[in-house]
């Protein structure tokens, strides 16, 4: 099995049930839900959504102050316009704006915004690493 890959990511909230109307307005449909946790499918791994205290407890933390935006995930989209067209949409479901997409140093073009709890997202287009029918990223 190779060992250079992630199956799941897993976001603490303070709020599950308005995470998930949230994620919900994004079209995002649960894959499973259990009491205290949803998780969506991911195209290969999942992402989970966690009452961020009993995250805490379940890292062997209990009370930690569990923190938000040292981490970016991001999407990639086939091009601006599909970017463009999701982030209104995240926008219309109450994301906070970072930054507006544009184009960005590196040839591509980026945009950020924050979930409820403070998740930072990226939504891009770059035009050196291409995506598969189903929107998996293909690095060259």
């Amino acid at each position: 099995m190779n060992d250079q890959r992630v199956t799941l990511i897993t976001l603490g909230v303070d709020d599950l049930a308005r995470s998930t109307a949230f994620y919900a307005a994004l079209g995002w449909a649960p894959a499973e839900e259990t009491e205290g946790a949803v998780f969506y499918r991911m195209g290969g791994m999942a992402l989970g959504l966690f009452g961020r205290a009993a995250l805490a407890a379940d890292q062997g933390r209990p009370g930690a102050a569990l923190g938000t935006g040292a981490i970016t995930l991001a999407q990639n989209f086939a091009d601006r316009e599909a970017v463009d067209a999701a982030f209104a949409r995240v926008e219309a479901a109450g994301a906070t704006v970072l930054k507006r997409p544009e184009a960005v140093f590196w040839g591509g073009y980026s945009g950020y915004w924050a979930d409820p709890d403070g998740h930072v997202w990226e939504m891009a287009h770059n035009p050196f690493w291409p995506l598969d029918a189903d929107g998996r990223l293909s690095l060259p």
